[in-house]
């Protein structure tokens, strides 16, 4: 199986709920173990954004989230934000990669000055100091110098900006051809399958395809 078995998946407060929801989906159906982290801004982006309204206890989180892809029973474990005994907080134990989608500006401050306020931020430190994979997707407009020199200072600690802004070379023909752009990219880094964005002079089919 290529890339990561075990993925951290965040979300954070800015616009962009759907990129997250749909790499979580797409994920479940590469049949890879996530590890869920939403702070309390996400929560309510998802339900401004999106018709899901997630519970806010985390094991209710993780049966309706499980439910809502389709997960197999503990593909997803959610945790949350002061769960200093969650494996995402340890270098020990923590997955192969972590993505952060979306990644708003606070998160990006937090991260690129070392905070470890909470558990999100707890794993993108473990991601940055084991040098493991850290995807950062910051869906913000526009970027001010603060924001881009804490990209720059993530990059060149090893993080990976991927900011949420979709192509149109693949014409697309409805918003949700907009998400899945910025979603294959993101597979496409981890090294997992996708078919929704077929790379230059390749065609594959992957069981993420709806």
């Amino acid at each position: 199986m290529a890339g990561p078995q075990r993925i951290t998946l965040a979300m954070t407060g800015a616009s962009g709920a759907q990129y997250g929801l749909r790499l979580l989906d797409c994920l479940v159906q590469e049949e890879r173990e996530v590890h869920f982290l939403i702070s309390k801004a996400a929560q309510l982006v998802v339900a401004t954004e999106t018709d899901v309204t997630l519970p806010g206890k985390p094991q209710a989180m993780q049966a309706f989230l499980s439910e809502y892809t389709g997960a197999a029973p503990g593909q997803i474990r959610v945790f949350g934000q002061e769960d200093w005994l969650a494996p995402p907080a340890s270098g020990s134990s923590a997955p192969n990669a972590m993505v952060v989608v979306p990644c708003s500006t606070g998160s990006l401050s937090a991260i690129a000055s070392g905070a470890c306020n909470n558990l999100i931020e707890r794993a993108a430190d473990v991601a940055l100091k084991e040098r493991r994979q850290l995807i950062l997707v910051p869906r913000e407009a526009p970027y001010s110098s603060i924001h881009l020199e804490n990209m720059l200072k993530l990059s060149n600690l090893g993080a990976i900006i991927l900011p949420a802004s979709p192509g149109f070379y693949h014409q697309p023909q409805s918003l949700d051809d907009l998400v899945d752009f910025v979603v294959a990219r993101i597979l496409n880094l981890l090294d997992i399958p996708q078919d929704m964005l077929p790379r230059w002079g390749e065609h594959h089919r992957s069981s993420c395809e709806e």
